[in-house]
């Protein structure tokens, strides 16, 4: 069993792949097991989405925007938590919505992905943070 934390640094909303960081970390233990992610955050998700065509990553971002909008859009003045901005709730719903962990066998010191397949964090507000990921590999 090995553990560690991973400090992703975002630039604002949008998917930043891990898939590297977390592959370098896993083949340093070598050996099969089942790799646990989970992101600390209240305000990011995790994912395992298509690493090939950017365009899939955009028509992502696009929707998840269309269907979350920020808080001062007419659609949204329901919400009440905006004590961080416009970008505060709709990132707790876009959290809620998403994964926040992810389980990856692995064999061999390699995570078992399919071809196109990488590990996004996703960032749901709008300005740059520094995001902590827990890896657990057992």
């Amino acid at each position: 069993m090995r553990q560690t934390v991973l400090t992703v640094a975002t630039t604002g909303p949008g998917l930043v792949e891990i898939t590297g960081a977390v592959a370098e970390w896993v083949a340093d233990g070598g050996g099969d097991g089942l790799l646990t992610l989970f992101v600390r955050h209240t305000s990011c998700s995790l994912l395992i989405q298509e690493n090939a065509d950017p365009s899939a990553r955009q028509d992502l971002e696009t929707f998840l925007g269309r269907l979350v909008p920020p808080a001062d859009d007419p659609a949204n003045r329901w919400m009440t938590h905006r004590s961080e901005g416009p970008d505060d709730m709709p990132a707790h719903v876009k959290a809620a919505l998403l994964p926040v962990a992810l389980t990856i066998p692995v064999a061999a010191g390699r995570m078992l992905l399919g071809t196109w397949q990488g590990i996004w964090l996703w960032e749901h507000r709008h300005r740059p943070h520094r995001r902590s990921v827990v890896a657990h590999l057992g």
